[in-house]
């Protein structure tokens, strides 16, 4: 068997972080197996799905390295969806309903008022429908089979069908819902693990009768915890946990990686530098009941870490020319994001104009002014440049480095001086420290 995974977006608006983190979850589970991953886009709905959100959809999952192995488009399966519904039909595994919504609003709250579940109640199969109605389509649940499945998740699951209703499967006007395209696709596509939301953990029992009456076995289920923000449940259209945004925000696509792929497990959220250790790790055992909730703040401090590890041959081509190996390697433990590497260009080669110094803290300058042109730069200028200054006024500690640090590179913080001066061009430096 070749495991085969799917990720199934609507192109009806943009990927959030709670389906990328199914996607990433089905691409990890293929790649740990040596299987394939599965690009279906679900656009039966043709008015409002948009050519516009698949192509995002596609840049998105390039974007975050999730190459795919296939894809498939719903809107191109109808006359495969028409087949099987046929063969449903003619077993008796779908019938025609013809009630309106308001109707089946009514039925339901009179149930309740009874203290019953709000079950569908089937009609007799011969019982005719109103003249000139087109019917709706259910499909028909047997009742003498309870439904059973190990989800890989949330382990052992049991329902009884007789406290479900048949679920509508096709509407009046031919269009089709969620469930039975699903299954049809899952079955012609050789699904053998689906990885999605705990919200379809009843949709499988409904989906897993299907599958026996199109006589194909179920794939494995494993049904997630929900990710929820810090202002609750996510949706598609909270653009601000949109794959553009966190784009725009200089987040790196293997931070988000490395943050959804742990998230909801027992396993810590690490700062890789690659999706191998979070492959070879995949383990749905692994994974909590309870949501994982999903903070922005983490990821930044996430995509900060990933970046003081990140080799220069990997972003070289988002950053300037003048940012060379030597010079990221000693700026990137005080980046947040790539962007921030061009600040520091100014720093290094000029124009650059350094604070005005507190009188208390031009001795050392001084001092330092004198005895820079004479300094090495290809040695060690720093330790050269703070002794000479210490010899001359008696500073020392705060007193001594943090003027320094302030006129030549015009911050209180950042990298360790002693690897960033040489890197610094002495003429600049020289003409910083003379400047105060």
């Amino acid at each position: 068997m070749t495991v085969t995974t799917r990720f199934a977006p609507s192109p009806t608006g943009s990927l959030h972080v709670g389906n990328v983190r199914t996607a990433i979850h089905n691409w990890m589970w293929a790649r740990k197996h040596g299987g394939r991953f599965l690009l279906r886009i679900d656009d039966t709905d043709l008015e409002r799905s948009k050519e516009e959100h698949v192509g995002a959809i596609r840049a998105d999952l390039a974007w975050l390295g999730l190459d795919i192995d296939g894809e498939e488009r719903q809107s191109a399966r109808f006359a495969l969806y028409e087949a099987e519904f046929g063969k449903l039909k003619a077993a008796g595994r779908v019938y025609a309903c013809y009630e309106t919504p308001e109707e089946l609003d009514i039925r339901r709250k009179v149930l309740l008022s009874r203290g019953l579940p709000p079950v569908y109640e089937r009609k007799p199969a011969d019982a005719p429908g109103p003249e000139g109605v087109t019917p709706h389509w259910r499909f028909r649940l047997d009742h003498d089979a309870p439904i059973e499945w190990t989800d890989m998740v949330r382990g052992p699951q049991h329902f009884e069908p007789r406290n479900m209703s048949d679920p509508v499967v096709r509407r009046a006007d031919g269009s089709w819902l969620y469930l039975l395209p699903s299954v049809i696709d899952d079955i012609a596509m050789g699904i053998t693990h689906v990885v999605r939301g705990e919200d379809h953990v009843s949709n499988t029992a409904a989906q897993i009768q299907m599958f026996g009456a199109l006589g194909a076995p179920p794939p494995q289920f494993a049904h997630e915890a929900l990710l929820v923000g810090t202002e609750g449940k996510l949706s598609k259209r909270l653009g601000s946990l949109g794959m553009a945004s966190l784009r725009a925000e200089g987040i790196e696509p293997i931070a988000l990686v490395a943050l959804l792929a742990r998230l909801g497990t027992s396993d810590p959220v690490e700062p890789v530098t690659s999706p191998a250790p979070l492959i070879e790790s995949i383990d749905f055992a692994r994974f909590g009941r309870a949501p994982a909730r999903f903070d922005e703040g983490e990821l930044a401090l996430l995509n900060q870490k990933i970046l003081h590890h990140t080799d220069h041959a990997a972003v070289a081509s988002r950053l300037p020319a003048a940012i060379t190996a030597a010079r990221w390697n000693a700026i990137r433990p005080n980046l947040m994001t790539v962007a921030e590497a061009a600040d520091w260009v100014a720093v290094f080669d000029g124009p650059f104009a350094p604070p005005a110094p507190d009188d208390a803290d031009r001795p050392v300058l001084a001092a330092a002014a004198a005895a820079a042109p004479g300094i090495d730069w290809t040695a060690d200028p720093w330790h050269a440049l703070t002794a000479a200054a210490k010899e001359a006024t008696g500073a020392k500690g705060r007193a001594l480095f943090l003027p320094l640090r302030r006129a030549l590179t015009g911050r209180d913080h950042g990298p360790d001086m002693a690897e960033l001066l040489p890197l610094i061009a002495k003429d600049q430096a020289v003409a910083r420290l003379a400047a105060n």
